[in-house]
C-alpha cells in the first residue's frame, strides 16, 4: 500500500480527516436521534404516522436514490469489488431516513446510519486524492470504523469492527494501525460534542465458578440459535415484500399500516425505536423472554418493508432481554447475563466475535472478558453462514467450522 516513508503523512491526514468528519456526523446524529426519541415517548400518537413516514422514505429512495438503496451492502460490495465513489447523497438521505424511522416508532436501530455517513464520508476523500483500487478499499474500512466507534462510544471495537466484517480481506498491518488511529479520532470528536453514550450498569463479581464457563458457552449457542432467527426473518421479510409488492414505495407503506395496528391493538411501546430504557432495565430486573421474541419481529419487520436505521441497537435489545430472562434457571449474575447476550447475539448476527468481546470488555469491564469471550464465540460458531449483511463474505475459521461439523 505504501511505496515510501513518504505516504505516511498522508494517510494520517486522511485517517485524521474521516474521523473527525465522521465523528463530527454521528455527534449531529445522535443529538437529533436523542431529540426524536424524546418528543415521540412524549407524544406517542405518533405512531399513526407510520404509513405516511413510509410513503416518504419509500419515495425518496425509489426516484432518488436507487443506486444507495442497499445500505451498508452496497459498501461491502464497494470493498470487495471497488466501482464507483460511493454517493454522497447517502449520507443526508440515510441521516434523514433514519430519524423519521425514529420518530413515528419504526424499531430500528443506528449503526447503519452511522457506518454509512463515515464510509460516505471517507469516500468523497477519492475527489480530491488519487488512489489505487487497494488504497480506496482502506478508505472504506477507515470509513466503516468511524462510524461504529463514534455511534457506540467503543474505539477499540470499532476498528476491529470495519476489520473483522470484512473478513481481513487483504488488510495490511498499516491499514490496521490507521482504523484504530480513525476510531479514535472519531471517538475522541464525539467526546468534546453534547453526547451522551448510554451507561449499563453491571454489577461486580462477588464470586465466580468453574461452572459459570460452561454455561456461558451453553449460553452462547443460544444467543447464536437466536442471531441466525434474526438473520433469516429480515431477509424473509425483505424477500416476501419485494416478491408480492412489485412497487418499492408502496412497501413501506403497507409495513407501517401493520405496525400500526400492532401499537393500536397491544398499546405497548417499548419496542419502539432504540428500546434503551428496556435494555437497562434488562440488567436489574428479569425479562419475559418474549420481549426479545416481539423485538426481533418487529425490527425484522421493519427494516424488511423498507424503513431505515440499523439493526445492531435491536440486536443490543434483543440479546440483554434474553439473557435476563434466562436468568432463572443459568446460575449467573443478571448483569453478566444481560452483558454477555447484549453482544454475543450482536456477534452471531454479523460475524464478528472478535469486535463484540471487545466492545463487550470496553462496556461491561475487562474482569467480565472470558465469560464475554466465550459466549461471543459460540454464538458465532451456530448463527449459520448468513448474517445480516447480504454481501458479507463468509470466510476463515467460520466456514470450515460449518462445513465440517453443521
Amino acid at each position: 500500500m505504501y511505496n515510501s516513508i513518504k505516504s505516511i503523512p498522508k494517510w494520517l491526514m486522511i485517517s485524521a480527516g474521516v474521523g473527525i468528519l465522521s465523528g463530527l456526523a454521528s455527534a449531529l446524529f445522535l443529538v437529533n436521534l436523542s431529540w426524536v426519541t424524546s418528543f415521540r415517548e412524549a407524544h406517542r400518537d405518533l405512531f399513526w404516522g407510520l404509513p405516511l413516514a413510509g410513503i416518504m422514505i419509500g419515495l425518496g429512495y425509489h426516484y432518488y436514490g436507487k443506486e444507495i438503496v442497499k445500505g451498508n451492502n452496497l459498501i461491502l460490495e464497494e470493498y470487495e469489488n471497488p466501482q464507483k465513489t460511493i454517493p454522497f447523497k447517502m449520507a443526508p438521505m440515510i441521516f434523514l431516513s433514519t430519524l423519521l424511522t425514529h420518530l413515528v416508532g419504526g424499531s430500528a436501530g443506528r449503526e447503519g446510519t452511522a457506518i454509512q455517513l463515515g464510509s460516505t464520508l471517507a469516500d468523497q476523500f477519492t475527489k480530491f486524492v488519487t488512489l489505487s483500487k487497494h488504497e480506496r478499499k482502506i478508505l472504506l474500512l477507515l470509513g466503516i470504523s468511524a462510524g461504529f466507534a463514534s455511534v457506540f462510544g467503543t474505539p477499540i471495537a470499532g476498528a476491529l469492527f470495519a476489520i473483522e466484517v470484512l473478513w481481513f480481506s487483504n488488510v495490511s498491518y498499516k491499514s490496521i494501525f490507521l482504523s484504530f488511529t480513525t476510531a479514535f479520532f472519531a471517538y475522541f470528536t464525539v467526546s468534546f460534542m453534547p453526547v451522551v453514550h448510554t451507561h449499563y450498569a453491571v454489577v461486580p463479581l462477588a464470586h465466580e465458578h468453574i461452572s459459570w464457563l460452561a454455561w456461558a458457552l451453553v449460553f452462547g449457542v443460544i444467543c447464536g440459535l437466536i442471531a441466525l432467527l434474526f438473520s433469516k426473518t429480515v431477509h424473509l421479510f425483505s424477500t416476501q415484500f419485494t416478491k408480492y409488492i412489485p412497487y418499492p414505495p408502496l412497501r413501506p407503506v403497507i409495513g407501517g399500516v401493520t405496525l400500526v395496528l400492532f401499537f393500536y391493538l397491544s398499546n405497548e411501546y417499548k419496542y419502539a425505536g432504540l428500546g434503551i430504557p428496556t435494555i437497562v432495565d434488562s440488567f436489574k430486573i428479569p425479562s419475559g423472554f418474549f420481549d426479545c421474541i416481539l423485538k426481533l419481529i418487529l425490527t425484522c419487520f421493519t427494516l424488511g418493508c423498507g424503513f431505515k436505521g440499523g439493526e445492531v441497537t435491536p440486536l443490543f435489545f434483543i440479546g440483554a432481554t434474553l439473557g435476563s430472562s434466562v436468568s432463572g434457571f443459568i446460575p449467573m449474575p443478571i448483569s453478566l447475563l444481560a452483558a454477555m447476550g447484549f453482544v454475543a447475539v450482536f456477534s452471531g448476527a454479523t460475524h464478528t466475535p472478535i469486535a463484540c468481546t471487545a466492545m463487550g470488555m470496553e462496556l461491561f469491564g475487562w474482569e467480565n472478558g472470558i465469560y464475554i469471550a466465550i459466549a461471543c464465540f459460540f454464538s458465532y460458531l451456530f448463527s449459520g453462514t448468513k448474517g445480516i449483511y447480504r454481501s458479507q463474505q463468509l470466510k476463515g475459521l467460520k466456514s470450515r467450522f460449518i462445513l465440517k461439523y453443521l
